[in-house]
């Protein structure tokens, strides 16, 4: 039976980016490139509807919570043991492994600290308060999940032993940021790496987005997700996305998965969003494609213009709802504190 899966999986056909004139695009029929007539029109018709109150009532709302060092030091070998940093930085232990995801630990995700998307929710630790690394994956190069302040200072805390996945094109990027050890993929490409309780595969998969940190630059590194499947645990990364079939082949091919983290922020308006941010609804359905058994809503409740557009604390209630509307177990896809720190047993 393993053997007839395992040739039904190497079967079955996947999708791959396409590449032409030195760029990568999206091959999915539910992609639509936002037009220059609606970027403008989003800028200038769009209101902020967040609502972020003070500082003092988010304390209760969207508390921050001081990390706890003895158990990110010590984690449970029995459990993933999950860590929301903010937006869609999270820590992730399992199987021996520590696992950094798209880290931002700046006040601004921008080209300048000094303009730009600003933290209205504090990072709950500082990079040098993180507990020994094995890897970081990077989903794509957008400001808010690729940080110039945070990469030079991961570098500086771990050195060239810090062993970075990225998506194929950011390679040359990472290298002369001072990054020593970078492995470069593309959607379905695997890499071995050996940790303490044995051999782990880290894929890297497809997601609906673009990538851009320049003028000049568009699309010229590809974006995606990321698989990490432990001996005995897995954990998935969606990273930025909009609703495509990918997730149905990542599912096939790598799922089930013991814990996903799956953004549901900065989805509105639709008419403008939806190719390349997933609503909750959408988030929930990724949860169901990928086979996950457990999710975490990542991309919301950190940065005000990232998601300025609905209710602050709307993606959560939104994902309670879903999971209730789809008769699905509460609690299954869930949101934590920034800081907290959730053990997920099989």
């Amino acid at each position: 039976m393993e053997g007839e899966t395992t040739q039904h999986q190497d079967q079955m056909e996947l999708t791959k980016p396409i590449y032409k004139n030195g760029k990568f695009e999206n091959p999915w029929k539910s992609w639509h490139k936002p037009s220059l007539w609606n970027l403008l029109k989003f800028k200038i018709r769009d209101i902020d509807r967040s609502n972020i109150p003070s500082q003092e009532e988010l304390d209760v709302t969207l508390p921050l919570m001081k990390l706890d060092q003895e158990k990110i030091t010590n984690p449970d070998p029995s459990c993933v043991q999950l860590v929301w940093i903010g937006h869609a930085t999270v820590l992730v232990q399992l199987d021996g492994l520590t696992v950094l995801a798209d880290p931002i630990f700046s006040d601004r995700c921008s080209f300048s600290q000094r303009m730009g998307p600003k933290r209205y929710r504090a990072p709950p630790c500082t990079i040098q308060e993180l507990p020994p690394l094995d890897i970081v994956v990077i989903s794509h190069n957008h400001y808010d999940h690729l940080d110039v302040g945070s990469v030079k200072q991961l570098v500086n805390k771990y050195g060239p032993s810090l062993h970075w996945f990225v998506p194929m094109g950011l390679k040359t990027w990472m290298k002369s940021m001072g990054c020593g050890r970078v492995t470069e993929l593309s959607w379905w490409e695997e890499e071995k790496i050996v940790g303490k309780q044995g051999e782990t595969t880290v894929a890297f998969t497809p997601t609906q987005h673009w990538s851009r940190r320049s003028w000049n630059d568009e699309n010229k590194s590809l974006w995606g997700s990321w698989v990490v499947k432990g001996p005995n645990h897995s954990f998935f990364f969606t990273g930025d996305t909009g609703y495509c079939e990918g997730f149905k082949q990542i599912g096939q091919r790598y799922g089930p998965f013991t814990i996903a983290a799956i953004p549901i922020g900065s989805y509105e308006p639709r008419w403008f969003m939806y190719p390349q941010h997933v609503n909750p609804e959408e988030a929930v359905q990724i949860h169901i494609d990928i086979k996950s058994t457990n999710s975490v809503g990542i991309h919301w409740g950190t940065f005000k213009q990232l998601g300025c557009f609905e209710h602050y604390l709307e993606p959560r209630e939104k994902v309670a709802a879903e999971l209730d509307r789809q008769g699905l177990i509460t609690g299954s896809f869930f949101t934590l504190k920034h800081g907290e720190i959730k053990c997920i047993m099989d």
